[in-house]
């Protein structure tokens, strides 16, 4: 399970050669929780007949027990509730192929386009959320896993964990969602996710 705490270690680890592409590594793996975590939550508020785990994502049950990562996906959810009631961003979402990589990174590539902020990183881990509840629900579940590594493989090659630990880890997103009004944000991601699929259609 990763370690979402702050530790004398880890600021060591910066310091030393190769500690930033430790911290970065770290950061990958705590993605990946927070991600599946919000993916198996989100999926449930949606609708409670929707079984989903960690397990079935590629993780296990005690990743998401950790209090910090709980305290992350609450956030998270709440933005994920507002941008649920966006009839258009939902129509757009319903009308792309699930199955397409080049699509994903297309639309990834799109919401990154002008810059890395927290708002975009929630941008992606509510489209791969999306795009995994509409094959749960339609009995594609052979995509999920795929899905989630699309997600994760772009988080990696676009630098976005080199972008966390400059902000300071994970734990700094707690302090974007105070300063921001959550319907802020919503609408804000909103508009990223939606100008990125509307991009794409247009392409």
């Amino acid at each position: 399970m990763a370690d979402f705490s702050k530790s004398s270690d880890q600021e060591d680890d910066i310091g030393a050669v190769g500690g930033e592409d430790s911290v970065d590594e770290r950061i990958n793996e705590q993605a990946a929780f927070v991600l599946c975590e919000y993916i198996v939550q989100t999926a449930h508020v949606d609708d409670p007949q929707v079984l989903l785990s960690q397990e079935d994502l590629g993780g296990s049950q005690s990743e998401g027990r950790d209090p910090k990562v709980k305290e992350i996906v609450r956030n998270l959810i709440q933005i994920g509730d507002e941008l649920n009631r966006n009839a258009e961003l939902q129509y757009l979402i319903d009308h792309i192929q699930l199955d397409s990589a080049d699509l994903f990174h297309a639309v990834a590539e799109r919401i990154f386009k002008n810059g890395i902020n927290w708002g975009r990183v929630v941008a992606l881990f509510h489209f791969a959320y999306k795009l995994i509840y509409r094959a749960v629900t339609t009995n594609c579940r052979d995509i999920v896993r795929k899905i989630i590594g699309w997600t994760l493989t772009f988080f990696r090659r676009h630098h976005v964990s080199q972008w966390i630990r400059e902000q300071g880890g994970w734990e700094t997103v707690q302090y974007y969602f105070q300063d921001c009004r959550l319907h802020n944000v919503a609408i804000f991601v909103a508009g990223v996710l939606t100008g990125a699929m509307v991009y794409w259609k247009m392409t």
